[in-house]
């Protein structure tokens, strides 16, 4: 409150001040000679012009001109901000933030690697024909695991069904968000405790650079329980691995193989060793990889996309706020907390400055818990500096 106060003042100086420049201009005499000492006197109304765009940028830049008209909107943006996160996740697969299917870029990775292994070891003079033609038919086995994960025929029903079920959890999930009475309201034990939580919650800027995470809002209530949503949804969908029968019995022959070299080396094939860790490494990327058919996520692309155009719809004010009162960064997100990302993460607020300073003087809290000013059972008082102390009783 005090900010914005401060703020208008401010302004009303500028336009004050710029308009009683204007007027002194048309009085004074114009054809005054260059270097006249009579011009320089006065000025002292751009002065105050000068002082006071340099504290407005102090305001501006610093977001204590957002903190002190909207003490939510850091909090609002922090929930949107988990959605955006949360989505993330999940839009990485799709050519949606990136260029192609993740899909397709991790098997034109994988298959860049496998072409540059084969040469390497063809060129490699310190192995044997032996090991050579070991090597290279273990990473075209590895290469043949592929299409056992693209292609339709292999997918399993149990991951169809995953898919669809994860698919309609968003599209439903697209079709609440807008409406007034999402999200559901909690029992009267869980509501109970969220409003604790929120009693504990620090404010914007009382831990430095951090914003409060739990929602203060019904909006941001709303944008905070459709994150939790999407990253239960991110969850299940990459805790599933298309690992249908096909691929199984593969990896199982790979692995099986590169188990039953390594035994046969000794601890002199270092180059051996080497070159067989690098497959089974290679092998395990494409395990690990979420790498499914062309077309079995398009229903689901569909669906984030659709409730990425409604989050972003539903931002209404909070997007203006962001792009007006927020300049040259956000609000960002990162598990449990949320931080300032721009030049209010570096630039102090003035009001946060005076308030650490006006903490600073309370006996109870003072520097390095040593008080500035503080009182005894006996109304003695004193006030302490580095250069002298003076005690006076009452």
């Amino acid at each position: 409150m005090i900010t914005g106060i401060i703020t208008f003042l401010l302004i009303v100086a500028v336009i004050g001040s710029i308009l009683y420049g204007r007027r002194l201009i048309k009085s004074e005499k114009v054809d005054a000679v260059f270097g006249n000492p009579e011009r320089a006197k006065g000025g002292t109304h751009w002065v105050i012009v000068g002082t006071c765009f340099l504290m407005l940028s102090w305001l501006y830049y610093s977001w204590d001109i957002a903190k002190s008209l909207y003490p939510n909107s850091a909090n609002e943006l922090c929930q949107v901000a988990k959605v955006n996160e949360s989505l993330l996740s999940l839009k990485y697969l799709f050519p949606i933030e990136e260029r192609q299917h993740k899909s397709t870029a991790i098997i034109k990775r994988e298959n860049i690697n496998i072409n540059k292994y084969i040469v390497e070891i063809q060129n490699s003079p310190d192995l044997i024909n032996q090991d050579k033609e070991k090597f290279i038919s273990l990473i075209n086995k590895t290469q043949l695991m592929i299409p056992s994960l693209t292609e339709e025929k292999y997918l399993e029903t149990d991951i169809k069904n995953i898919i669809n079920e994860l698919t309609n959890r968003i599209k439903q999930l697209t079709v609440n968000f807008p409406k007034d009475s999402y999200p559901p309201a909690l029992s009267e034990e869980e509501e109970n405790k969220r409003i604790e939580a929120l009693k504990k919650q620090k404010g914007w800027g009382a831990t430095g650079m951090e914003v409060p995470p739990l929602p203060e809002t019904k909006t941001g209530l709303k944008f905070h329980t459709a994150a939790e949503e999407l990253n239960s949804i991110s969850d299940e969908f990459f805790a599933m691995k298309n690992h249908n029968t096909e691929y199984l019995r593969q990896s199982q022959e790979i692995f099986a193989e590169i188990k039953e070299y390594k035994d046969e080396l000794d601890d002199s094939q270092e180059l051996e060793k080497t070159y067989i860790k690098e497959i089974k490494k290679l092998v395990r990327r494409i395990d690990y990889a979420s790498i499914f058919p062309p077309n079995a996520l398009d229903e689901m692309e569909k669906s984030i996309r659709a409730f990425d155009g409604v989050q972003k719809k539903e931002q209404g004010a909070i997007r203006i706020k962001d792009a007006l009162l927020f300049p040259a960064g956000t609000i960002v997100n990162s598990g449990p907390t949320c931080a300032e990302d721009g030049p209010g993460r570096w630039l102090p607020k003035p009001s946060d400055t005076f308030r650490i300073f006006g903490d600073l003087l309370r006996p109870s809290v003072g520097f390095k818990m040593i008080p500035m000013i503080w009182y005894d059972r006996y109304f003695t008082w004193e006030i302490s500096s580095s250069q002298f102390c003076w005690k006076s009783r009452t």
